[in-house]
């Protein structure tokens, strides 16, 4: 027979299994609300002009992503020089900036790596390497942030809705420290908060997290012909 205390512990632990439970329920629906149907999409893209500027035109491709199947995979690997690109069915954040810009003929890979092989020790130093690595300069967060900066894009961080526009350019951190980028898109609904095209472990998706984690950086890159 158990004793009044065991049965106790029992009642304690059950508790806090319905709790875990529950708050994962939560969670899981949590997530699920903030993530595009196919008809966020689409309503997205109407709301950006058929014949605009870069911006918009950015922010196009990167909807076009959303229809692709990559999954989560950061590993470096060995791909031409200039216009490389890892397996198409892999990618993480960055390679989904660098498919959207390419998309509009803009190759990230060459221009980091020029502006790198020029002003090297202006870029973070943290990977220990001797000098650009075209292979992956361009794949990590850091660089890009730092090349948007060298290109006067830089825009101040802010938490209001309205200084995010489609076609921008935003980093932040996730899971602690981990560096994270994405680029904006309309609302679905054209009013409110924008949305972000991003792959942070699932593939490329449009989703409502703008704000849901916390930003490190705004950029407006909008190269001319």
């Amino acid at each position: 027979m158990k004793t009044v205390i065991s049965q106790r512990a029992d009642r304690v632990i059950g508790m806090g299994l319905n709790t875990l439970i529950l708050i994962g329920v939560l969670a899981w629906l949590r997530v699920q609300e903030l993530k595009a149907s196919p008809q966020d999409v689409a309503s997205a893209r109407a709301h950006l002009q058929a014949e605009g500027g870069f911006a918009s035109r950015l922010a196009q491709a990167a909807l076009d992503r959303t229809t692709h199947v990559v999954r989560y995979d950061g590993s470096y690997l060995r791909i031409p020089y200039p216009n490389g690109d890892v397996p198409e069915d892999m990618g993480v954040c960055t390679d989904e900036v660098i498919r959207s810009y390419r998309a509009l003929g803009y190759d990230l890979q060459r221009l980091v790596h020029e502006d790198m092989k020029s002003h090297f020790s202006a870029y973070p130093q943290q990977w220990g390497l001797p000098g650009p690595d075209t292979n992956i300069d361009h794949r990590r967060v850091p660089n890009l942030q730092t090349f948007f900066k060298r290109q006067n894009a830089a825009l101040p961080v802010s938490a209001k809705p309205t200084d995010y526009l489609p076609g921008d350019v935003v980093t932040c951190t996730v899971s602690g420290n981990r560096p994270h980028i994405m680029l904006v898109v309309p609302n679905p609904q054209g009013e409110g908060r924008p949305w972000v095209v991003h792959n942070i472990g699932e593939g490329p998706k449009m989703e409502d997290l703008l704000f849901e984690f916390p930003l490190t950086g705004h950029y407006r890159w909008l190269p001319k012909p």
